[in-house]
């Protein structure tokens, strides 16, 4: 496969928002190390992590100038030293915090590369690296749903949210999500139990009159602000469980105080790529239960919204401001 010298890319200039990616023509083509693939990218993902390392709060992100995007999707170019499990063709998605998706090529680690399922398209496979196996994990793992439990899933309508919604289900779980009016329909066909206003003037008090009072078992929180305070409100005392994986609303803060006399619940951090790395024994399980999610028909072929490479800055700002459905792509 002949590969080129330069390509074109998203290059993030600032950290003041991804309103200032700029698109390049001429960003040298990387070239894997020992243990990485080169892939030749036919679908970028696009995730609130790409947010969160254009306005620099992103822990140990990039500084800029850096290519943008961490979930690529796309054909295996070349191989790095070491790497024997991959073959040059092979269709695969996988994830680079480091940055470089929103590019024509991007260097990804051979070891946490997935195969795209047999019968699906490039684009479909997004989501089996970030969204799906985040939502898992907050479930079962972390979140220890069972049968006959309850969880309140913040974001229901996009694609960490939706994949939440629909394993939530197939477990057995009550499931309560949030979101905008506008997307109630959606999050509903999903099988969700209740859809609450996702701003809504007391969001604790809408979940807490649909539990009786009790408050829920597990609560997914992806949003942050003010709305971790709400989350914290309708867990049940005690036992009930709050993973915290994303902080799209702003960053909030949880006192001693708060967890001794106000929110006696377990408070519990996921970043799917820390658990990559530290637990890699649990992802390789998480993976193992998510394919047969997908076996079983419960996750199937992702739908996502393409926008082209150019469009990246737009499409990233209607993301930050929370007004898109499901999973987003850019096209190089």
């Amino acid at each position: 496969m002949s590969v080129p010298l330069t390509m074109r890319a998203l290059q993030q200039t600032s950290l003041s928002g991804p309103q200032d990616l700029r698109l390049i023509t001429d960003a040298p083509r990387p070239r894997p190390g020992r243990g990485e693939v080169l892939i030749r990218v036919t679908a970028a993902g696009v995730n609130f992590v790409d947010i969160s390392q254009a306005h620099g709060t992103f822990a140990g992100g990039p500084q800029p100038p850096y290519l943008a995007g961490i979930e690529g999707v796309g054909e295996v170019a070349a191989l790095g030293e070491g790497v024997t499990d991959l073959d040059l063709g092979a269709h695969v998605v996988g994830v680079s915090i480091g940055g470089g998706a929103f590019a024509e090529y991007m260097l990804i680690p051979a070891a946490a590369a997935i195969p795209v399922p047999a019968g699906w398209t490039d684009e479909q496979a997004l989501g089996l690296a970030v969204n799906w196996p985040t939502a898992l994990a907050a479930l079962k793992p972390l979140g220890g749903i069972t049968a006959g439990q309850s969880v309140l899933i913040h974001a229901a309508a996009g694609g960490t949210g939706q994949a939440a919604v629909k394993i939530a289900k197939h477990y057995g779980a009550t499931v309560i999500a949030t979101a905008a009016p506008a997307k109630h329909q959606t999050v509903r066909a999903l099988g969700a139990d209740h859809v609450v206003d996702s701003r809504g003037a007391d969001l604790a008090a809408d979940v807490l009159r649909l539990t009786g009072g009790a408050g829920v078992d597990l609560v997914l929180e992806s949003v942050g602000g003010a709305t971790l305070d709400a989350s914290l409100a309708t867990a049940k005392r005690v036992t009930g469980r709050v993973v915290v994986y994303g902080l799209a609303g702003g960053v909030a803060a949880i006192t001693n105080w708060d967890l001794v006399y106000k929110h006696q619940v377990h408070v519990i951090g996921l970043n799917i790529g820390i658990l990559i790395q530290a637990a890699p024994h649990i992802f390789g399980e998480l993976m193992g239960e998510m394919f047969g999610l997908i076996a079983a028909g419960v996750l199937g072929p992702g739908q996502p919204t393409i926008h082209e490479l150019a469009d990246g800055p737009k499409a990233l700002t209607e993301l930050q401001a929370r007004a898109t459905v499901g999973k987003l792509a850019l096209r190089p």
